[in-house]
């Protein structure tokens, strides 16, 4: 197990800390505001996915397991082994895909078997694809860190954001991050944002009407890696902000790249998801609990 999976603070409440916005007026959450546990009992949880059909997917990694979250019942084991999947999204025809850190992509098919995507470039094994988010032409973009491979294993000497072409070309866009793990679309789909575990620092993306990326630049820090945790999943809103999960819990910044406000929790939390049914709802996982908040913000979900 390497050090991504352990514990960065054992706190199990997790009540919010709400730093005051000097840049909008708007209150994107209400101070005070509760997260609600709505499963507990994992190792460590990742890669949450609203599904269309009214459920939360979510990764647990070192358990490797997918487990499905049906609000007002307990989750349930949904893939058993999931080749220790982390990110998991929707293709545009609305198959799921898994990033496993076990070196592959993968689509669930329709009978829960996982059949293989990508999992080398240039013939050599992909580290351990982490995170995804996908075009509207259907182009798949992934990161690609180091975390789930062994040193020996280990057969790329570098740590890459990849674009997977719906004709199945697969291209390495970027390699100069040392832990790339986050990746989202705005939505307007003309900029892609990436952010890198080790050092915090936020990169972005021009994207053309064809999926191709351009330009890539500085957006935004939340700091390195530290005991409060570590840059990793993020998500958009209809009004542009960026939310990324970070040592200071859960960072938000506007489209130019200023910082709003942290929403602090007493345990490091991982990756977020907005629901599809209810738009101001966040999903938020962390160590070994999964939570519900509410925003007052409206959350974009492609699919």
């Amino acid at each position: 197990m390497n050090k991504f999976y352990l514990p960065i603070c054992v706190m199990i409440t997790a009540s919010l800390l709400l730093f005051a916005c000097e840049v909008e007026e708007i209150r994107i959450i209400d101070e005070g505001a509760e997260p609600e546990v709505i499963s507990s009992g994992h190792e460590f949880t990742e890669g949450p996915y609203w599904h269309p059909d009214g459920y939360l997917l979510f990764s647990d990694i070192p358990a490797d397991r997918v487990y499905r979250w049906v609000p007002g019942e307990e989750s349930e084991i949904y893939i058993e082994p999931s080749g220790n999947a982390n990110g998991i999204q929707a293709d545009i025809d609305g198959s799921i895909i898994l990033c496993q850190h076990a070196g592959r992509l993968s689509r669930v098919t329709a009978g829960r078997e996982l059949e293989v995507i990508v999992d080398n470039y240039q013939g050599n094994r992909l580290n351990s694809p982490n995170d995804l988010t996908v075009h509207s032409n259907g182009t798949i973009y992934f990161t690609d860190p180091p975390f789930g491979v062994d040193d020996e294993d280990r057969e790329l000497d570098f740590s890459g954001v990849f674009q997977l072409s719906p004709n199945g070309e697969l291209t390495l866009v970027y390699d100069e991050f040392d832990y790339p793990n986050g990746i989202i679309l705005t939505q307007d789909e003309s900029r892609l944002y990436v952010n890198d575990s080790e050092t915090g620092d936020i990169t972005v993306f021009d994207v053309d009407a064809n999926g191709n990326l351009s330009s890539p630049r500085h957006f935004a820090s939340v700091g390195p890696w530290d005991d409060g945790g570590a840059a990793d999943g993020m998500v958009v809103d209809t009004d542009d902000r960026l939310y990324t999960t970070g040592p200071a819990g859960i960072s938000v910044f506007d489209s130019q790249g200023n910082h709003l406000q942290d929403i602090g929790f007493e345990q490091s939390v991982s990756n977020v998801e907005w629901s599809g049914e209810d738009p101001a709802t966040l999903y938020i996982t962390s160590r070994d609990l999964v939570y519900s908040l509410q925003f007052n913000v409206e959350g974009f979900k492609a699919r």
